[in-house]
Formats: structure tokens, sequence, C-alpha cells
């Protein structure tokens, strides 16, 4: 792929080049609508930054640890994996393997660690296309496989990057294809089966900030998505937080683990989709509360929390709500994907190397 490197710098003041205005913490990470580049945003400064790397998809998936470079992916199939500086600068291809025809999707750096996990699509001899959980070091590599079904997607490190869990899918005695939860050591050594579902799927592996806890959907049927939750540990028994037939789109949890967070429609009767908060214990159908945002905001998803923030979006809007006193910014970007914080090791970019 052959990739041209571009940097427009949006901030208050006069534009200038990113060294003469280093970005400072809490920093947004987004990739627009049209997916054609990506953004930073400086909350403190109200400052932008926009990098784009050629004609190409661009999607970003987070930071590392320390917050000074970022992980993405570019191109749609094939689509590859990148690290990159916040200015957009020593851009580095990550992931070295030998398959002729092959993608990286769903991203997700170890927390206080140096791998990512993500998902290799690719085509085996037979020439079907498998899914499989992989990791691969953030200096880049060849990839070492976690997975051996071929049917698996959406892993997500623990909080303390001990643990993988992602959802596998396998073909039931009746035909359909369904997913169920597995966790795996980052070593590879230790695999558990988390649910045991009859029928339907599981979707949304989250594990909690605290490391106690795994929320994720489950979904008997189409269009018929309930919200659960397990211990983080082999053997234990699922919890089932709500009965009634919601459309789930999305799943993160609190900052302090004490509760998920859901975008969903059709909760309490509520037809649009509105930001849950999903309690711990109860009936989530009748205890869950919303969060409360603008009422002129409308069809909300993708909330992601920082210490004191709220980001979300609404019509591919990128909103943020100060926790702390309730000030809202509509910040001037049209969100495709959810948005990414910076890590807490993050200070600045200009305690960053150069």
């Amino acid at each position: 792929m052959c990739l041209i490197f571009t940097l427009v710098m949006r901030v208050g003041a006069a534009p200038g080049f990113p060294s003469a205005n280093p970005l400072a913490a809490p920093l947004l990470a987004l990739d627009v609508a049209a997916s054609d580049h990506l953004t930073l945003y400086d909350v403190t400064n109200d400052a932008y930054r926009d990098l784009t790397f050629g004609r190409t998809l661009h999607r970003v998936w987070g930071f590392t640890p320390d917050g000074c470079r970022l992980i993405i992916t570019l191109g749609n199939n094939p689509a590859r994996l990148y690290s990159a500086r916040l200015d957009g600068g020593d851009l580095r291809e990550l992931v070295q393997y030998t398959g002729t025809s092959w993608s990286v999707w769903d991203a997700h750096m170890q927390p206080n660690g140096d791998r990512i996990a993500f998902t290799l699509i690719d085509t085996d001899g037979n020439g079907d296309q498998r899914h499989r959980l992989a990791v691969v070091s953030v200096n880049g590599g060849e990839p070492a496989f976690l997975s051996v079904t071929g049917d698996e997607h959406t892993p997500r490190w623990s909080a303390d990057g001990q643990w993988i869990v992602y959802v596998s899918y396998e073909t039931s005695p009746e035909g359909s294809r369904e997913a169920d939860l597995w966790m795996v050591s980052a070593d590879g050594v230790n695999k558990y089966r988390m649910t045991n579902f009859n029928a339907g799927s599981v979707s949304m592996p989250r594990p909690s900030p605290d490391g106690d806890l795994i929320g994720f959907v489950y979904s008997p049927s189409p269009n018929n998505d309930q919200f659960w939750m397990i211990g983080a540990q082999p053997d234990a028994l699922p919890t089932q937080l709500s009965y009634n037939a919601v459309l789930a789109l999305d799943l993160t949890w609190l900052p302090d683990s004490s509760a998920m967070v859901a975008a969903a429609r059709d909760m309490q009767g509520i037809a649009e989709n509105r930001l849950w908060r999903i309690p711990l214990v109860g009936n989530a159908d009748s205890d869950a509360a919303q969060i409360p945002v603008d009422a002129a905001l409308n069809y909300l998803d993708y909330p992601r929390f920082d210490l004191g923030w709220l980001a979300f979006r609404s019509e591919y809007g990128l909103e943020l709500l100060n926790m702390n006193d309730g000030a809202w910014r509509t910040l001037d970007n049209a969100a495709n994907t959810p948005p990414v914080w910076s890590p807490a090791g993050f200070t600045g970019e200009a305690a960053c190397p150069a």
C-alpha cells in the first residue's frame, strides 16, 4: 500500500506545525464519517489536528499505553495495522504475515503492555475465509495465533493485560452459526469457555475497568438483545441483567465499574436509541436510568468515558460532556466509529519522544 501523509492543523489561534503546538491531555482520537482522515481533539485547549494517510479508509483503534502513538488500520480489504506518532510521523506497519489475501481488524492495545490483540482475516487452503484471534508486538513482527476454530471476533484485553476475552462462533447441530464468550491467557496457554447458551449468540464482550467482571450482550434471536455479565474467572456463572427485547448498539463501563452504559433502542418503551445506565443488580428493564444529556440530541450511541468526561455520538456529530460541571461541547467533527480516549499514562505530547 502506497501511503502519502498529509497533516492539517486546526487550532483556535493561527495554525502551526505540531511541534509548536503540542497536544495536551486528555486527548480524543476519532475517524470521521467519510473515513478519509483521522482527527485528534485536545480537550484542554479546544484544538484539533487532522491526519491523512493517503486516499484510503482510515480507522483508529487506540493509543499505546504512554499515549504517544496511535494504533490504526489503513485500507479496506485489505486493511493493514500501523502505528504512528501523534503528528502522523514515523508510520510503521506492524503485522508481517505470509498469506496472500489477508486483513487486520478490531485491534485492541494491551493496557500497560507491549502487545496488540486483533482479528486476522485470511483465506485457508480450501478458499474459506477465517477470522483468527492473534497478537503482535507493538514494535511489529509476525503474529502469534491464540485461537484455532477460525471464527473468532472482538478481542478485548482485561484491565491487567493478562487475559483476552472474545467471542467464538460454532455451528450448532441444527446448522446455525452461534457465538459464545471465551477467555484466553495472554500467552495462549490457558483458555476457558465462559458461556454455553443452548441457542443464540453473545456479542460485545466488555471487561470491567476493575478486572472483576465481563459484560456482554446475549441475543436468543436476532434483534432480541439482553444485557448480561459474568465474573472474570473460570467456572463463573453468568448473570442476566435484562429480559425484554431491545436493540443494543454499543456497550461500555463506567470508569469506576459500578455499572455498564449501553446505547439501546426500544428500552423501557422508548423507540429511539438513548444512553442507559445498566445496574449490576436488579432488572434493567425497569431499573435502568437514562444518562442525562441535552434533550435536543437524538440517536445517541458510542458512549466512551474518561475520568470526568463523556464523549458520544449524536446523529454522526460528536458530543462531549463534562461530568463534573455539566458543561457541553459539540465538536466540529462527524464521527464514524467510537471515539478513543488517550490512556491515563498520557501527560501531553510535549513529554513524548521525538
